[in-house]
């Protein structure tokens, strides 16, 4: 029988923060890039659906990667804010890693800007991974990484696998799963996904000697 997962509340807007014309700005890029992509817009483009001058794209975020990185960072601390917050008062790795995952689809399948921004837009530029935009991406992979190796110290996650590498095939195994969805308009189905996914995982990284003796001892084969 599939495993239920907790229901989260959906992401809400990024926060909308600082002068007026910097969050029209934002919001402007945000609208744009759900039709367009990053390399078609212009500067003339974007202050003309801002409704405000050009200039201040220069003046606000230095160039036009600049407001992509912001409207990204937007994203990524609500995205992370809303993880953390799922995370409280649950225990043991498993159950975290379950809801990580789960989270990350949701919030991919619901914010298709940040989606399409994340894994596709700023990837293009090698400069983006020396950003501190980026360092607010390592900050959810060492989250992953954190509560794998919990897991791993606990007895719950094996440990012949490294635990960077079962974070680096969670992240990866997401990400592929949602690229159809920007590239050809394929239906996302977050629920569905995150199940399936989190089965494959379940059974490549659980510590299956561990789980068989508690089985056995609520059998009462074993004795201390």
């Amino acid at each position: 029988m599939p495993r239920k997962i907790q229901k989260t509340n959906p992401i809400k807007r990024p926060p909308q923060n600082g002068p007026l014309g910097k969050i029209k700005l934002a919001e402007a890029m945000r609208q744009l890039l759900e039709n367009k992509d990053f390399y078609s817009l212009s500067t003339d483009e974007i202050a003309s659906t801002a409704g405000i001058n050009e200039a201040l794209i220069y003046r606000y975020f230095g160039d036009k990667r600049g407001l992509l990185h912001h409207v990204l960072e937007d994203y990524l601390e609500e995205a992370y804010e809303r993880i953390i917050d799922d995370l409280k008062g649950v225990k043991g790795s498993i159950r975290r890693l379950e809801i990580i995952i789960k989270d990350t689809f949701n919030i991919y399948s619901s914010q298709h800007v940040f989606a399409k921004i994340i894994l596709v837009e700023v990837r293009n530029f090698p400069g983006y991974f020396e950003s501190d935009t980026f360092q607010l991406v390592k900050q959810y992979a060492k989250l992953l990484l954190n509560n794998i190796r919990e897991g791993v110290d606990a007895g719950e996650i094996r440990d012949d696998i490294p635990p960077e590498a079962i974070r680096n095939m969670i992240i990866g195994g997401i990400e592929h799963l949602m690229l159809p969805s920007l590239f050809f308009g394929r239906e996302v189905k977050p629920e569905e996904f995150s199940r399936c996914f989190f089965e494959v995982i379940l059974n490549g990284i659980v510590n299956k000697k561990k789980i068989d003796v508690i089985q056995l001892k609520n059998k009462g084969a074993v004795t201390k």
